[in-house]
């Protein structure tokens, strides 16, 4: 590589002596020319004062080394994309990358290691910046990753660091090996330790039972248990780790990389939007609770956040032995919930994700989206962003902050055709990237120029569009087991509130409301949920190859076809209307989805130009469904 100032287009940054970014090394620039672009990709080196009352937010940095200067040093891995000529919108997107995987390119149609696809946010003029800010993210070709130094006890001269480390596990195969993931970063300090323990329980609620430590042995993050693991059945395992990585440094390298292109560019962005899918939009919403949108110089950091699919949750990456790639299932939601301060009924504590002394400072414009899964599973608990603390009833949105549920969709969309999988029903196919392009623009607009963006859609108490599990009009569909079983899954413990904040309380459970056909009835809903040909769900139980038939899929949905025709319909005994009750002819049913597709631009949740996709789609659609035998 050779070494440069952060150099965007010909020096979109460049050092200066009180910067934390101190310099990027870079390897040489590539061309994007069909839309006057370039991409760098590089490693930028920081220094922070722990000294600073807007660093003492993060955990053990007053036990990170230092040099000379007193400083702390890290590094952490670049990509970006910008203008070769000109300042484009003005606009940096800031990736916040999911276990390091860029996250933004996917508004390109694309994935992968090509990011320009049809070239969407090219064509829009942002410039896109993706740094690293995850410690435990394993060493691959292409992965965006932080490297950063490990914290020592300076009372006792530097001596390690110990404590204990826990990580639960879902088998999904019977096998006599596990291969952890959440704790990977943290090997055992003696792989016999007598004291580690490995439990084993059925469900959430279902007791925990003590393996013998003489039946399983640890070695790295593999675990071996003789009899096997059992699919199905939820595995937790403790034991002693050593030297923890200061992990909340990685919220000041996502802070100081946006403020430095802001602030201190040669070649100038004005503002910046910070964007973050699932664990990364947990990120975000841990970001702006810590109060990292204002830097060390009192400068506001994000103008605007886009925190998708994280629900009502935050990250585990600001405390010792943080996990920061780490799913989290059912732990990962702790008060508070709301972005405006509530009173916590549970622990009595009054505390708001942006109406905190930390965090009222530089407040970013913001829009949360979120699809069933985040309502449904994983203790993501969204509508908790949008209720009081207990669930109880409806809050006022503050006026810098949307709500968009994405009705009919999963965690990330499937495939199309809906494919078999883990889930006892087919994935859902439902693709909300292409609402998410037109929340892009809106979000670039809201900051730019402040023109207003399109109105919040989500599931509320006072329509009846939000309720309590039991209260839930789910037909009953022959196959399709009912989710009334299921339950919310208990608080984690806050990082920056007082005490716990309630810890292991259970969280209220509060779901979108469905139809008769079992569509959901708020949100934005794309023309294939608002004509359906399928009940589309954010939930799947596990099927019996994997086990845990009573628990879901993480992150998936549901695709459950209807019947497509009358008499199929009378043999199944399916409470929902067949295809051709529904729909006269293939034009009658194009007709209304074009329709459909009209409103959701006039409203401003599509863009014109992605219309034709959207609807071609839905044809392509109509034939898979007219051709399936269900």
């Amino acid at each position: 590589m050779k070494i440069t100032t952060f150099v965007l287009a010909a020096c979109l940054l460049s050092v200066s002596s009180s910067a934390e970014v101190v310099r990027v090394e870079t390897a040489p620039a590539q061309d994007i020319p069909e839309y006057g672009y370039q991409q760098i990709t590089g490693k930028a080196y920081f220094v922070v004062d722990p000294k600073d009352p807007r660093n003492a937010v993060v955990a053990d940095i007053d036990k990170a080394p230092r040099n000379a200067e007193g400083k702390i040093e890290f590094t952490a891995d670049l990509l970006a994309v910008w203008p070769k000529v000109g300042d484009g919108n003005n606009v940096a997107l800031v990736d916040v990358v999911n276990r390091g995987n860029t996250t933004a390119f996917r508004l390109n149609r694309t994935a992968g290691q090509n990011l320009v696809g049809d070239g969407f946010l090219l064509k829009q003029g942002f410039t896109i910046i993706c740094i690293g800010w995850e410690f435990d993210v394993a060493g691959r070709n292409g992965a965006i990753r932080i490297q950063v130094p490990i914290a020592t006890d300076n009372a006792n001269g530097g001596a390690p660091i110990t404590g204990v480390v826990k990580a639960a596990f879902t088998p999904d195969r019977r096998d006599v090996n596990y291969t952890m993931t959440d704790a990977a970063a943290y090997p055992p300090v003696d792989v016999n330790d007598p004291a580690a323990t490995l439990t084993v329980r059925d469900g959430l609620s279902g007791k925990a039972q003590t393996i013998a430590r003489s039946e399983w042995k640890i070695s790295g993050n593999v675990i071996t248990m003789q009899a096997g693991f059992e699919p199905g059945r939820n595995y937790e395992v403790s034991y002693k780790a050593a030297n923890p990585p200061v992990s909340g440094l990685g919220l000041i390298a996502v802070r100081d990389i946006t403020a430095y292109a802001k602030h201190e560019a040669q070649k100038h962005v004005k503002y910046a939007i910070g964007f973050g899918v699932s664990q990364s939009g947990r990120f975000l919403r841990t970001f702006l609770y810590s109060g990292m949108n204002t830097d060390e110089k009192g400068r506001q950091v994000f103008d605007g956040v886009m925190a998708h699919i994280a629900g009502a949750a935050r990250l585990d990456v600001n405390r010792r032995w943080a996990t920061p790639t780490g799913l989290g299932t059912y732990a990962a939601t702790a008060f508070p919930f709301a972005d405006m301060a509530q009173k916590d009924p549970f622990s009595g504590t009054t505390d708001g994700l942006l109406d905190n002394p930390r965090a009222r400072m530089n407040q970013p414009k913001i829009f949360y989206t979120n699809t069933g899964v985040e309502y449904w599973g994983g203790g993501r608990s969204a509508a908790l962003i949008h209720t009081t603390a207990d669930g109880a009833k409806d809050v006022v949105l503050p006026p810098n902050e949307r709500v968009y549920f994405f009705a009919g969709n999963q965690h990330g969309p499937s495939a199309f055709p809906p494919p078999e999988g883990q889930g006892q029903q087919k994935a859902n196919p439902t693709d909300y990237w292409w609402n998410m392009r037109a929340l892009v623009v809106a979000m670039q607009k809201w900051v730019t120029d402040g023109t207003m963006p399109p109105a919040s859609r989500y599931p509320k108490w006072s329509d009846g569009t939000l309720v309590k599990v039991p209260a839930l009009t789910f037909p009953n569909i022959p196959g399709v087991q009912s989710p009334k079983t299921l339950t919310a899954g208990v608080r984690m413990s806050a990082e920056l509130a007082p005490g716990s904040a309630g810890a292991g309380a259970p969280l209220p459970f509060l779901v979108p409301q469905v139809d008769g056909d079992g569509n959901e009835r708020a949100g934005i809903r794309l023309p294939e949920v608002s004509v359906p040909l399928a009940t589309y769900t954010g939930w799947n139980f596990r099927n019996s190859r994997i086990g845990g038939t009573d628990q879901l899929v993480a992150l998936l949905g549901s695709y459950v076809p209807f019947a497509q025709t009358k008499g199929e319909r009378d043999a199944r005994h399916d409470p929902r209307r067949s295809v051709e009750d529904r729909y006269p002819s293939r034009g009658a049913y194009m007709e209304m989805i074009n329709k459909a597709a009209a409103a959701l631009v006039k409203d401003g949740y599509l863009l014109a130009e992605d219309v034709a996709p959207v609807t071609k789609r839905a044809a392509d659609h109509w034939e898979y469904a007219r051709e399936t035998k269900n």
